[in-house]
């Protein structure tokens, strides 16, 4: 006699560019072991493939939670989410560059949390390294379109700034402990990078807008003792939000199939 497969019953938070992509590949069936089962979502949603929910219900019906709206959502309802039992699959790491949350995360349960490195890579190195020793240098520099980095908390100086902008201006320089909460929407990498070394504070993190940006850029350079290394990854903009790569949601489903223990392969 076979025996059962389970079928993780899926929520999916979030229909936007990440959310519409992932909700469509889980509602046609190409994620085997995964079932789509309801969309949240703080706005009226018509079109997608399974029914509108609240976040209550949405964790009374699912045993899996995808996040893809943003780092408000994981800040208010994740540890509630691993406190009903459901896991948690976070796409914006961004949140997790405050301590706090970051420790409330990993100590509630009985969900588990999940992240995925998104738009970059190299990551799966970056940990490895750790075990050789500290790094002594990790910049992360992004580098995308004025329009996308545009912040409520900027002033009208700034803001006329990135408007005119003619040339590449570096709009922060700072950690992954701090620049992620300033641009919420375009630095989950800095986040991502800072999971991978273990360390925010260690992790230099410099935003660049520049008019002539058609592609997103993320360069991480990292050096220590035994070794330096650099990694360089441009990404055609999310032609429905250019604050996103094209490839993040593909990203995302890739750490679906490992959740559900799909291939049996280190890559």
């Amino acid at each position: 006699m076979s025996a059962s497969v389970r079928v993780r019953k899926v929520g999916l938070v979030g229909w936007g560019a990440i959310g519409r992509v992932v909700g469509t590949e889980l509602a046609e069936g190409r994620l085997p072991g995964a079932e789509l089962v309801c969309v949240v979502d703080n706005r009226p949603v018509t079109d997608a493939p399974a029914p509108q929910r609240s976040f209550e219900e949405a964790l009374r019906e699912c045993d899996l939670i995808v996040e893809a709206a943003g780092q408000g959502v994981v800040r208010e309802w994740g540890a509630r989410v691993l406190e009903a039992g459901v896991d948690l699959l976070v796409c914006s790491s961004g949140a997790l560059t405050d301590g706090e949350l970051a420790r409330r995360l990993r100590e509630t349960g009985p969900g588990r949390v999940y992240f995925t490195g998104g738009a970059v890579g190299g990551l799966d190195l970056l940990q490895a390294v750790r075990g050789l020793g500290p790094l002594s240098k990790v910049r992360l520099t992004t580098t995308k379109l004025p329009s996308t980095l545009h912040q409520p908390w900027m002033d009208e100086e700034l803001t006329e700034r990135l408007r005119g902008a003619e040339s590449p201006i570096e709009l922060m320089r700072g950690t992954a402990a701090d620049v992620p909460a300033k641009f919420p929407k375009s630095t989950n990498v800095a986040a991502s990078v800072a999971l991978a070394v273990g360390d925010p504070e260690a992790v230099e993190v410099v935003v660049v807008a520049d008019p002539a940006a058609s592609f997103t850029r993320h360069v991480i350079e990292a050096a220590g003792e035994h070794g330096s290394y650099r990694f360089e990854v441009n990404h055609r903009p999310d032609p429905a939000n250019p604050a996103t790569s094209r490839v993040v949601p593909h990203a995302v489903l890739r750490t679906l199939r490992t959740v559900l223990g799909h291939g049996g392969r280190v890559l």
